[in-house]
């Protein structure tokens, strides 16, 4: 190889080590707006997260979310090994929680960006259309009940952890309730078996994945009705954004991103997407409530004049 050909391979290599490190700087550079990102996803509300990335990586071209859809406990579990430093939960961390980020002088920031109605599904074709929350606590104490079973998505998940509280209980019983893998094998089982009542996030019926709409269009929402001298202890009321802002339903839960970056990141400036307008805006529109209701600008034409 003479020297002219060593030049040229030179500058061949040169530029090719050039263009992989630009492209590699592209999304290593951290900022509120590039870099990548681990975000931890509870998988009972996964529609929604997903929704607000897409937007968000849309409007950002050097931004990149990687979700991480697992169970409540699985969650945890990975959030305390420092697997990613961002989780979207339906709680708080406990105090020990807390503890492992704080020995490490990492600051936690907590953004509440929506309230979840947690929705209890039947296939239209069920006589019953409503359902209280007393029957539910009874069921799920192993007790004679008018519901003759409940479904839900993962025995480790943030659902099973909210009925549990529910009902006062540590242990689902032996009998009439069922844990499954996931939300969507909740719904393909409430369809595939008429007279069940499965339990799922209310955004996998307002925005069900593609694969899933058929199942969804055969199945119904059922009305609750809360305990005795509670806020919709009147009727029966669904997870619609009404009733949940009026506090009439009765299965609700708060939405949080919970940020331990320890400093400025992607993790930050998606967390305040979220709870900006914008965010604000696609929770509007899955079904959920946002945790701050968007504005709406309404021009009034005088014609008179």
């Amino acid at each position: 190889m003479n020297m002219k050909d060593k030049s040229i391979l030179y500058l061949l290599v040169s530029s090719f080590i050039l263009l992989v490190s630009c492209q590699q700087n592209k999304t290593e550079v951290q900022s509120y707006t590039s870099g990548n990102e681990k975000i931890l996803v509870d998988e009972s509300f996964a529609p929604i997260v997903e929704d607000q990335a897409f937007v968000f990586e849309s409007a950002y071209d050097n931004a990149k979310l990687e979700l991480l859809m697992k169970s409540e406990n699985e969650l945890i579990n990975m959030f305390l090994e420092d697997t990613a430093q961002v989780a979207i939960l339906s709680r708080l961390l406990t105090p020990d929680e807390r503890k492992h980020f704080e020995n490490k002088k990492i600051e936690i920031r907590v953004n509440r960006f929506a309230i979840d109605g947690i929705a209890l599904i039947t296939h239209r074709s069920a006589k019953d259309s409503t359902a209280t929350v007393a029957d539910i606590i009874k069921v799920l104490k192993g007790e004679s009940s008018g519901i003759v079973s409940l479904v839900f998505d993962n025995a480790n998940s943030s659902t099973v952890r909210y009925f549990k509280e529910l009902a006062g209980v540590k242990d689902l019983p032996a009998k009439g309730v069922y844990a499954l893998k996931s939300n969507s094998d909740v719904i393909k089982y409430v369809y595939d078996n008429p007279g069940t009542i499965g339990v799922v996030g209310v955004n996998w019926m307002v925005q069900p994945p593609v694969e899933l709409e058929k199942q969804v269009e055969a199945l119904k929402i059922l009305g609750v009705k809360n305990l005795e001298g509670k806020p919709g202890s009147d009727g029966f009321y669904k997870p619609d954004q009404n009733d949940i802002a009026l506090e009439l339903y009765p299965l609700t839960r708060s939405l949080y991103i919970i940020n331990c970056e320890g400093g400025a990141g992607l993790g930050t400036g998606f967390a305040s997407f979220i709870a900006g307008e914008r965010g604000q805006r696609i929770v509007l529109k899955s079904g959920l409530l946002p945790d701050s209701i968007p504005s709406r600008e309404i021009n009034i034409i005088n014609k008179l004049n």
